[in-house]
């Protein structure tokens, strides 16, 4: 059996690339990436030690490219976690982020029935709900109305929208997790918890949006990346699934809890002027991957929390 991983040395990608290979000896595993700031290089040499693994440099919004590697592989199985995921980079220039993520996926899912591929998988976020208030005890459910409230978001909707439309007109086989914020090794410092990290380590200033109250839901990658096994394998053919393992945190919070860790003082948090548009609260309602698949996130937040620490200290 052959997979397609693209974007598989960015953050969540590069991480479901070394779970795979650490479990699916037998399979041969391609990894398709464009190489930008959030991509790990140096883990293509690692990577380069499994027999079973193979690398190409290009871009899935390039789709003369793209037709080649599929002609030449031939794969059974493709998991899309190449995107641009940056809130704040997307608010600037938001074309970017549609030809990487909505172009993109578009390719792949007409790649993936054109030469007859087993099941596409779309990995998206818990953002295209949009948010809910700070109050509310309300979890969005797959069945819910999508509304993003920003570029980033709109164009893993979109993304979602195209190939659902697309699963209905042609049945390719596909399926879409939608998870929430992911944390641990390999994530870009433009990121919040590898931002606080790094900047502990350097004395530097934390800097925290608006009142710092916002929430965010936490799961740890490589309990990620379980749930997308278990989806591109057993999932049902057009359904999504949405990925938590409920650590709801408010910013503010979960930047005291990184610092007390590293024994460094509170005093370093900078409030700065907020986003023109940022969502308050994110949670999901897990019920569907949990009743269908049995899925159960396996690490503590705090003990995960902790390697992620020990991580970017060594890094």
């Amino acid at each position: 059996m052959k997979i397609l991983i693209t974007g598989g040395l960015g953050f969540i990608g590069a991480n479901f690339t070394k779970y795979y290979l650490g479990k699916h000896k037998e399979d041969e595993v391609v990894v398709l990436d464009k190489c930008t700031y959030a991509a790990n290089r140096s883990l293509l040499n690692s990577f380069k030690h499994f027999s079973n693994f193979k690398f190409y440099k290009g871009d899935i919004a390039d789709i003369y490219f793209l037709e080649k590697v599929f002609k030449k592989e031939g794969f059974d199985y493709v998991v899309n976690f190449a995107a641009e995921t940056s809130v704040d980079k997307s608010f600037l220039d938001p074309a970017i982020f549609y030809r990487s993520n909505v172009l993109g996926a578009i390719n792949l899912a007409t790649l993936s029935l054109k030469y007859n591929v087993k099941r596409f998988h779309q990995v998206s976020t818990d953002e295209v709900y949009g948010d809910l208030p700070l109050s509310s005890n309300k979890k969005f459910k797959e069945s819910d109305p999508i509304k993003p409230k920003n570029p980033y978001a709109l164009s893993k909707a979109q993304a979602e929208e195209f190939l659902l439309m697309y699963f209905n007109l042609t049945g390719l086989n596909l399926t879409i997790t939608r998870s929430t914020n992911n944390y641990g090794s390999y994530q870009a410092e433009d990121k919040l918890i590898p931002l606080v990290i790094s900047r502990a380590i350097n004395k530097m200033e934390v800097p925290i949006f608006g009142d710092g109250k916002y929430i965010r839901d936490w799961l740890y990658v490589l309990d990620h990346c379980k749930a997308i096994e278990l989806v591109l394998f057993s999932g049902k053919a057009g359904e999504i699934y949405n990925v938590s393992s409920h650590e709801p945190y408010k910013n503010i919070d979960l930047v005291k809890l990184i610092l007390k860790k590293m024994r460094k003082s509170p005093s370093l948090i900078k409030f700065v002027p907020d986003r023109k548009v940022h969502d308050r609260k994110y949670a999901v309602d897990t019920t569907k991957i949990e009743k269908e698949l049995g899925f159960k996130a396996d690490y503590d937040f705090e003990y995960a929390l902790d390697l992620t620490i020990e991580y970017y200290k060594g890094y």
